[in-house]
């Protein structure tokens, strides 16, 4: 009988330990390759479709853009489901340009390289998982 508690209290132990590692913060992050130097890389990361619908990122980054692939880590996330939209600001004044069709001038892009349809790519294209340390290479153009 003293085996048996000893042999159960050692798996609660190592479940418990393999539950705590599972839920331990990591990290994403996101190589974007620019077309042109300069200029920023605005970066905003979504923990759920709801934020993503409504535009409320969970955290936001810009970068300077100095070589052909600019590097923006996202660190201390818990794991889950996220997604991430971007855009390459040449002009530097913080918005994303577009034209008097209201089409973006400026590079952009999504996570997973997704693409939308008439729009910003949907949730269910640029959601991604985060276990660990996550890195993706992103074009934006």
């Amino acid at each position: 009988m003293k085996t048996f508690a000893i042999a159960a209290s050692a798996a609660a132990l190592i479940l418990s330990a393999g539950a705590a590692l599972a839920q331990e913060p990591t990290s994403v992050t996101f190589e974007f390759e620019t077309g042109e130097a300069g200029g920023t890389v605005m970066v905003a990361l979504f923990d759920s479709a709801q934020a993503y619908g409504a535009r409320q990122p969970v955290s936001a980054q810009m970068v300077p853009v100095s070589d052909s692939v600019t590097r923006v880590t996202f660190e201390g996330l818990a794991p889950g489901d996220y997604a991430m939209t971007s855009f390459h600001d040449l002009d530097g004044d913080g918005d994303m340009d577009t034209n008097p069709f209201g089409m973006p001038t400026e590079p952009y892009a999504f996570s997973n390289n997704a693409v939308g349809n008439m729009g910003p790519a949907s949730w269910d294209r640029a959601r991604f998982d985060v276990a660990g340390p996550t890195v993706q290479t992103i074009r934006i153009r």
